[in-house]
């Protein structure tokens, strides 16, 4: 397709139309954003698309001047094991991350592997379709859970396979604390001495404030903080007032535990993300497909600059880099100071290479006025600007949508926050404070466990997924309307993404959570295995604790049980012969996983 504007266009998928068969785990979170962005279901089913015998998803896309284009979804390998969330989460790592609080694997009750192969897929549908646009012929795109879950612990697996180890202790506890009325609730704040001043207003002992520092700050990077267990006590020794009058006094933030039933009441069952074109400028913009180039990746020839702090906005811009985009990196001045956090590779940050390889890096200070003008002039030529500034913090400086479409009609303006302006009691939008306030802690254990927010960082990574989905919707928009476009994603987005199968279950008045003992792994003699979901229930009924981990799948097998080995070990990830791509090394030598998609 050569690009055209279709001024009528509102949305990025109208006029085109889609099919799906499969599993519905795999296909349902691709139908729906299909539909957010545009795109009708096809009437009737198109014949000759049965559904796939081996529990493949497909998807079928056709209209709109687009040549047909199509995705294939799978668990994983044929033959891997890998063939449901549970066996995705045990393979990948994800049930080893998630535990290590609890001091063995866990699963999530919540699907994440599934949602997150689904917001890949739609990527790279989108992206298929702005490859078309500029003169490629993207036909079908495939994805797999395998390679969603690889990416989801990319940051912890590029630090297992560091060049020297963890600067915080891998061991079980964390939060969230508990008040003397039983009240749940997560603290946060990144300045150590706002975290001191919490803790002594509750007359906690100063050598346990002094010791719960390092794991409280190094919690979102190693999915474990083990406190002292001072800390709990002093915690559980307090009523809430006094407990939130003491952050509010040192200016930490304390928020609740909410629950699903509460979040699905308040729920106000918008998009997770918001596409805003602006006015086409007169004359309309016209563009034109990109020249040839030995890159044949769908952005190729698109330029991504990131402002991005932590993990959301620097895995959406990561995503885009693997689409081919260039993507130039907006750092304070001295560089980003995550560079230098442990462990490293050849003298750089594992987990900082596993979301910024390959970008490009220029110090601006964006306090100063001159370098402020500096990245307008970056801005006015480049495709995309995505941040996650603090709230309020573009249109006081002056960089803002408005201000950078003055620099650059036709840019693709992306703001990646944690609330979306969606809730007037926010507290600070960080992963594990989002994951408190929407009820996350219990969708992802099942009965029978104190809710707790997850810390492996869900939400920054499936926000930072939603990210670059918004900002493909947002360039293809572009392509067909000649509009400059605003789009918007958050962390709160992707916590009702995740969690929207429970609170369906609890806005019908039923238990939202899933039954006791959902996705425990069973152990063996020298590890541990999971069984598919499907077959837990007759597993569980098996007692396979004097059998090596080969000996016990064989069993499980031969009463037509499905189960596979639980990696615990994420440096033995490179080793496993489970996955459909090679896990690599970067050139600093940091564990590099395969890209989430295949384009043909």
């Amino acid at each position: 397709m050569t690009s055209t504007v279709t001024t009528q266009t509102v949305r990025p998928l109208d006029t085109l139309r889609f099919d799906t068969c499969g599993p519905p785990q795999l296909t349902e979170v691709v139908a729906a954003h299909l539909r957010l962005l545009g795109a009708r279901d096809a009437e009737p089913v198109a014949p000759g698309n049965p559904p796939a015998a081996d529990g493949t998803g497909r998807i079928e896309l056709s209209g709109g001047g687009f040549a047909a284009l199509g995705a294939d979804i799978t668990w994983g390998a044929p033959g891997s094991g890998i063939t449901d969330e549970a066996t995705a989460q045990a393979a990948t790592g994800i049930m080893a991350v998630h535990g290590r609080r609890d001091g063995e694997p866990r699963g999530l009750a919540a699907d994440f592997a599934a949602v997150a192969t689904g917001v890949l897929t739609m990527q790279g549908l989108l992206a298929g379709l702005l490859a078309q646009a500029r003169g490629g012929t993207v036909a079908r795109v495939g994805t797999s859970a395998d390679r969603a879950g690889l990416l989801a612990v990319s940051q912890y697996l590029a630090a297992a396979g560091a060049d020297e180890g963890e600067a915080a202790e891998l061991a079980p506890g964390g939060p969230p604390f508990t008040s003397a009325e039983g009240i749940l609730f997560e603290l946060e704040t990144l300045d150590p001495e706002a975290w001191a001043g919490f803790w002594r207003a509750l007359e906690a002992p100063a050598d346990a404030i002094r010791a719960g520092w390092r794991p409280f700050q190094f919690r979102y990077a190693t999915a474990c903080a083990p406190f002292p267990e001072a800390l709990h006590h002093t915690a559980r020794a307090h009523g809430w007032e006094r407990i939130r009058q003491a952050a509010a006094g040192s200016g930490a933030e304390v928020c609740a535990l909410n629950t699903l039933a509460a979040r699905a009441a308040e729920h106000d069952g918008a998009a997770p993300w918001t596409l805003t074109a602006r006015p086409a400028p007169a004359p309309p913009i016209a563009f034109t497909p990109a020249p040839a180039t030995p890159d044949s990746r769908p952005l190729a020839g698109l330029t991504v600059l990131e402002a991005g702090r932590r993990i959301q906005a620097p895995l959406a811009a990561h995503l885009l880099g693997l689409l081919g985009a260039e993507v130039i990196r907006i750092e304070p001045p001295g560089g980003d100071p995550l560079r230098g956090m442990p462990p490293a590779c050849s003298g750089i940050s594992a987990r900082w290479l596993a979301l910024n390889r390959g970008k490009q890096a220029v110090e601006i200070d964006i306090k100063d006025p001159g370098d402020r003008r500096r990245l307008l002039e970056l801005a006015a030529g480049a495709d995309v600007f995505l941040h996650n500034w603090a709230p309020g913090t573009a249109a006081r400086l002056g960089l803002d949508a408005e201000h950078l479409a003055a620099a650059h009609p036709a840019l693709v303006y992306a703001y990646t926050s944690g609330w979306a302006d969606r809730l007037a009691d926010a507290p600070m939008g960080t992963d594990f404070m989002v994951q408190a306030r929407t009820g996350v802690g219990e969708a992802v254990r099942p009965h029978g466990e104190p809710p707790a927010p997850s810390l492996m960082t869900l939400l920054d990574v499936l926000g930072g997924l939603l990210g670059a989905e918004a900002v493909l919707a947002g360039l293809l928009l572009r392509e067909r309307t000649g509009h400059g476009v605003r789009v918007d994603s958050s962390l709160l987005g992707a916590a009702d993404l995740l969690t929207a199968p429970a609170l369906e279950r609890a806005a019908r008045g039923a238990d939202p959570r899933r039954p006791a003992g959902f996705r425990r792994p069973l152990p063996t003699a020298d590890g541990w295995i999971a069984p598919a979901d499907a077959c837990a229930a007759a597993a569980a009924g098996h007692d396979l604790r004097t059998l090596p981990t080969p000996d016990a799948l064989r069993r499980l097998h031969d009463h037509g049980l499905t189960a596979t080995p639980v990696t615990t070990d994420l440096s033995e990830l490179h080793r496993d012969p489970r996955f459909t791509g090679p896990i690599g090394r970067d050139a600093y030598g940091a564990p590099a996983v395969p890209d989430p998609w295949s384009f043909v």
